[in-house]
């Protein structure tokens, strides 16, 4: 009725058995992944804070994603954000990107890293109180 599968399983083909599931894929340590982790929390707070136009902020930040990921990382325009909404969304959006980097940093160990990221969650905490939107 039906015809049978002729090919071998997919974790025959690169080179694995049933029992070893992690032969033939590519892994990475816990080391690796948190630091590709981190990278990327700090890219998307670069973006944002190239967005509020903080450049003495974004080129610290900048500084450490280039460590972690061994290039430049790409660069936001300036917002212009005029409204006030705009600007609080803006920063509780820094806020909460610099929290998830201050969590993987201390978990990974990275003292700059978590110094600069709970820097960033006060500046950005104490914007929005002047605002009155936190």
């Amino acid at each position: 009725m039906y015809e049978p599968i002729r090919t071998k399983p997919v974790v025959h083909r690169v080179g694995g058995h049933h029992s070893d599931g992690r032969a033939g894929y590519p892994h990475s340590s816990r080391a690796e992944a948190l630091d590709t982790q981190l990278a990327g929390h700090l890219a998307a707070l670069l973006a944002v804070t190239d967005e509020l136009g903080l450049d003495g902020a974004a080129a610290r930040i900048a500084a450490q994603v280039t460590r972690l990921r061994g290039a430049e990382p790409a660069r936001a325009a300036r917002a212009e954000v005029a409204d006030p909404a705009g600007l609080a969304a803006l920063h509780r959006r820094a806020h909460d990107l610099a929290g998830r980097a201050l969590v993987v940093a201390a978990s990974r160990a990275d003292t700059t890293v978590a110094i600069l990221a709970a820097e960033r969650m006060d500046a950005h905490a104490a914007e929005l109180n002047l605002a009155g939107s936190h």
